[in-house]
């Protein structure tokens, strides 16, 4: 028998929690840790279209990538996350979340963002130490793509990565070192600057975060937080399903970007 335990135990193999951030909120967030588990739902985060998919489909386990309390207070129906948390525990559903730590983690967020753009040579930028492996771990990462203009790197991330559109800022340079960081990584945007990056993928850029870009000469492009972060849960499936081949992994169908450009 499998239990939420016996899953939890594996993702700290994939993003141990000591890459985490010290802020941060991950592991099991709700429900029994020897509850067996035969099906698990996989979705970015536990808003209430993968948290009612994964009651339709009779899941035990919901496993995101955002975690599901963030707000201290009581668990009732007055809140948008109250309503998930009893929803999930009315249905015998436990939820379990891998933030910075898959953030950081080799294989894990930000190099998928990276494999996905179609970089080479990716390293991360300041490792904030090494694993168990002897592979340094660290938020943003960094590589190289053949020289080319702006607009044709523009299009490849919009292509790459299913966006409706991008926000960006053009420092008058060509694309050839490039930093990406999934969700909210533009305060690191510094970072990827001194490493030598002329170009930054990230999402949720603030107005001065792009004139600041702007004024130094880089190319920032806000590519969304949903979407930036969004392909490394086909990963984490595969990876679990491979792990426990006699359990039924799904990846969500209901749970997508809700920020529309018009």
């Amino acid at each position: 028998m499998t239990t939420v335990q016996n899953i939890l135990d594996f993702i700290e193999t994939v993003a141990p929690a000591y890459m985490k951030y010290e802020w941060d909120h991950i592991g099991l967030n709700c429900g029994h840790s020897d509850a067996p588990v035969t099906k698990i739902l996989l979705a970015l985060d536990p808003f209430d279209e993968a948290v009612n998919e994964a009651k339709a489909l009779g899941a035990q386990l919901l496993i995101t990538h955002h975690a599901l309390i963030w707000e201290g207070g009581f668990v009732n129906d007055q809140t948008v996350w109250g309503k998930n948390v009893m929803t999930l525990l009315e249905n015998g559903i436990a939820h379990i979340n891998a933030h910075t730590n898959l953030d950081c983690a080799p294989g894990g967020i930000n190099d998928v963002l990276a494999e996905t753009l179609g970089l080479c040579e990716i390293s991360v930028v300041n490792p904030m130490g090494t694993d168990l492996q002897g592979r340094p771990y660290g938020l943003l990462r960094m590589g190289t793509v053949p020289q080319q203009e702006l607009d044709i790197f523009l299009a490849t991330v919009k292509a790459a990565l299913g966006c409706d559109g991008l926000r960006y800022v053009s420092g008058n340079r060509q694309v050839h070192r490039v930093a990406v960081g999934g969700g909210s990584c533009a305060s690191d945007m510094m970072d990827a600057y001194y490493a030598g990056c002329d170009t930054f993928v990230t999402a949720d850029i603030k107005y001065n975060q792009f004139r600041t870009a702007y004024e130094l000469g880089m190319n920032v492009i806000d590519a969304g937080h949903f979407h930036t972060e969004n392909p490394a849960m086909k990963v984490l499936a595969d990876k679990i399903s491979a792990a426990f081949p006699e359990l039924e992994v799904i990846l969500s169908k209901k749970h997508a970007e809700c920020m529309k450009f018009y």
